[in-house]
């Protein structure tokens, strides 16, 4: 106990929601001190950090050949290791500051359905980029944590977090989780949606992060009081010169709909699963959704309306995951039954 405060005076901890859209990290004491994408722009060599975070992701698609600019994590997981580790290296020395005489314990977040392989490969790089210790623990559970609900009762509580490259769904009690379903859809599958749906219907042709745009300031997923409008610009396919087109809300409606049905069946996968006390429980309470995916607008009233149980965004669904890390960061006896054991090789 008393090297363990010792290490926390010299040290300081910190927690990672190590996200395919966006890096959040929770510093001991301080609360959430980093939000930035999940991007870095570096040398084609590989070798030379050029800028990491939302400076980099301006860069997509308008870099020349000597920069290269990666998206470490696909689909929740590790995809680069090499510039996720680096990445990682980045953000820990920013935390720490003066206080490096002693590598700070690090906590992870992690999808619920990854494999052995790609833990060990989390904790690697953390442990490469300067952790003295490193702890994962599964998405679903720091969400529900974040989100104040009662994991240690025994209650049925059901948790989706949409993240950028995966949906975790999990019915979670008494510490852990019953039952879950991870699916490799979130926010980036809705980007390519408007981007294929304006290609095909409008013959134009849009980045990624326009299309993000889109999302976030018309996109929806149920219908909308006031239909909303927005003017777009990109090339026309067929003669190449930019063009400028006003598309709806009820149009990027349509683009999303087959990614946000897909959404909703797992959420019934998983329902239709789940044991019937712990049913009755979401019944009553609801299913709570977290992640930048659960901003979309009207996707609580189409989930309520498709599964008839109760739905609930959080306040605040982007950082609701690494609150959750942070919780159990800051007081990691008490969740000592939620981090994942460390198998042997």
């Amino acid at each position: 106990m008393i090297f363990h405060k010792l290490f926390g005076a010299l040290s300081s901890d910190v927690a990672i929601d190590l996200g395919t859209a966006n890096t959040l990290v929770f510093k001991h004491d301080s609360g959430i001190i980093i939000n930035e994408p999940s991007v870095v722009a570096l040398s084609t060599s590989g070798k030379k950090i050029i800028s990491i975070g939302k400076a980099a992701k301006e860069m997509l698609g308008k870099s020349p050949d000597e920069v290269k600019v990666v998206k470490p994590m696909k689909d929740g997981v590790i995809a680069d290791f090499h510039v996720t580790e680096l990445m990682l290296r980045d953000l820990i020395l920013r935390t720490q500051r003066k206080k490096w005489l002693v590598k700070p314990r690090v906590i992870v977040c992690v999808p619920s359905g990854i494999t052995e392989v790609e833990k060990r490969a989390v904790r690697d790089s953390a442990l490469h980029a300067g952790a003295r210790e490193v702890h994962l623990v599964s998405e679903p559970i720091a969400a529900a944590v974040g989100a104040d609900l009662p994991i240690h009762k025994p209650f049925g509580n059901m948790v989706m977090d949409i993240g950028g490259g995966t949906s975790e769904i999990a019915v979670i009690s008494l510490s852990h989780i019953v039952i879950h379903n991870s699916i490799r859809i979130g926010g980036d599958k809705m980007d390519s949606d408007i981007v294929n749906y304006l290609r095909k219907k409008n013959d134009l042709s849009i980045g990624i992060q326009t299309a993000e745009k889109i999302k976030k300031t018309i996109g929806s997923a149920f219908p909308l009081k006031e239909e909303l409008e927005m003017e777009v610009r990109g090339l026309d396919v067929r003669s190449v010169y930019p063009v400028s087109i006003k598309i709806s809300s009820h149009e990027i409606r349509e683009a999303l709909s087959e990614t946000v049905t897909s959404l909703i069946d797992a959420i019934k996968k998983l329902f239709e699963k789940t044991p019937p006390e712990l049913a009755a429980d979401i019944a009553e309470r609801g299913i709570i959704l977290t992640g930048g995916g659960a901003q979309l607008k009207g996707l609580d009233d189409r989930i309520r309306e498709a599964v008839d149980l109760p739905v609930h965004v959080v306040p605040d669904p982007l950082t609701c995951v690494v609150k959750g890390v942070g919780k159990i960061l800051e007081d990691i006896d008490q969740y000592r039954d939620v981090l994942i054991s460390k198998t042997t090789d």
